[in-house]
């Protein structure tokens, strides 16, 4: 089976930013995609940047195709300058979490449409629990020979961009004990989770087709891996973190995902062999980061080293600094650092919760006013 990539001049951005939808006055989730769809597309300039998901109670912002950091971030900002007073005119605020931390999903409503029941109907009990919500950023490509290897080795850096965004510890009421629970229930999916490490475009393709062949799939976009290349858009997608609820955490996380790409594919052009790790390393690395976030101890090599996630950060950031200044992202990269010094996302909803004596709608509303407050 033949895929073309259709490869990428420049190194683009495109970003999509997924958000629950919750009422405001309970603060659980309200299925009422379409009324805001119907509020908002006639303020936007763009209703294309305004996307539908699995589940009414969800939407996604996009950006266009962009060049720098500051260009798709000041793009989901005007999106979002229309949608929220949109949601003002229905009681309505957006949630930037990785999941909620108390709605049942079985009163959750499905987006119409073939795609969506066909997922479900084959999905069943795991589909319907897919209360989870993220970010997903796609970093243009030049040459079809280089997706794979770069995409093999951006997962050496999985567990950072887990344990900065990880922003789903409380699950149906209870602290999971993870700092990211969205990471470990979007992987029940049957082609969701890590992604295998092909050598070649070729092996792509193989797997490609029997995955259509065999029916797992009906089209290439149903797998759903953390990390997948986008042919048809030129793009590699990464598809890691959790949601997010400010757009400076925004900002320093694209901006990271995009040095991180850029970097890895102007070493393989150089003719350097880009590093890996067996796939049971970035299996325990997933696994780490979704438990322990911040605190996590990391595996950094097929040799087995291992070392705490936030001190190979800070050695990365200041690897990458030359590419972000080469991007015009020096600020944004160099704002990571403030991830872990304030605390991530899922440290402040555990904070917000110990303070209001469990109060799980005080963590809502935490959650709500941090977009707000950073919108301003």
């Amino acid at each position: 089976m033949r895929i073309d990539f259709h490869g990428s001049a420049e190194p683009t951005l495109g970003v999509e930013w997924e958000f629950a939808l919750v009422d405001r006055g309970t603060r659980d989730l309200r299925n009422d995609a379409n009324h805001l769809f119907a509020r908002a597309k006639p303020r936007l300039a763009d209703p294309t940047k305004l996307h539908k998901e699995l589940l009414r109670n969800t939407v996604e912002v996009v950006s266009g195709v962009c060049h720098t950091v500051a260009e798709a971030v000041a793009d989901l900002s005007e999106t979002l300058g229309a949608v929220l007073p949109a949601g003002d005119d229905l009681g309505l605020d957006l949630y930037g979490g990785g999941t909620h931390p108390f709605a049942s999903w079985t009163v959750q409503q499905l987006t119409e449409g073939h795609r969506y029941e066909e997922l479900i109907n084959r999905t069943q009990w795991w589909g319907r629990q897919m209360l989870i919500w993220g970010v997903h950023v796609h970093v243009g490509l030049p040459d079809q020979r280089r997706v794979m290897p770069v995409l093999s080795a951006l997962l050496n850096y999985y567990p950072h961009l887990q344990a900065l965004s990880a922003s789903s510890p409380i699950w149906a009421g209870l602290d999971t004990g993870y700092a990211s629970n969205r990471a470990l229930m979007f992987q029940q999916l049957p082609t969701a989770g890590l992604p295998f490490q092909f050598a070649e475009w070729a092996e792509f393709e193989s797997f490609a087709h029997d995955q259509l062949t065999t029916g797992v799939i009906e089209v290439l976009s149903e797998i759903r891996w953390d990390v997948r290349p986008a042919p048809h858009l030129g793009t590699l997608e990464n598809r890691i973190c959790d949601g997010v609820s400010t757009l400076r955490e925004l900002s320093a996380l694209v901006a990271l995902m995009h040095c991180l790409v850029v970097d890895l594919d102007t070493r393989l052009a150089a003719g350097e062999t880009l590093p890996t790790m067996p796939p049971w390393h970035h299996q325990e690395n997933k696994w780490r980061a979704a438990r322990y976030g911040l605190d996590a101890i990391i595996i950094t090599n097929a040799a087995s080293e291992e070392r705490l996630v936030t001190e190979d950060l800070a050695d990365l950031l200041e690897r990458l600094a030359p590419v972000a200044e080469r991007l015009g992202c020096s600020a944004e990269l160099a704002s990571v650092a403030d991830i872990p010094r304030r605390g991530a996302s899922y440290q402040r909803q555990r904070a917000v919760a110990a303070e209001h004596e469990g109060d799980l709608v005080a963590v809502v509303d935490a959650v709500v006013a941090e977009l707000r407050d950073s919108l301003r």
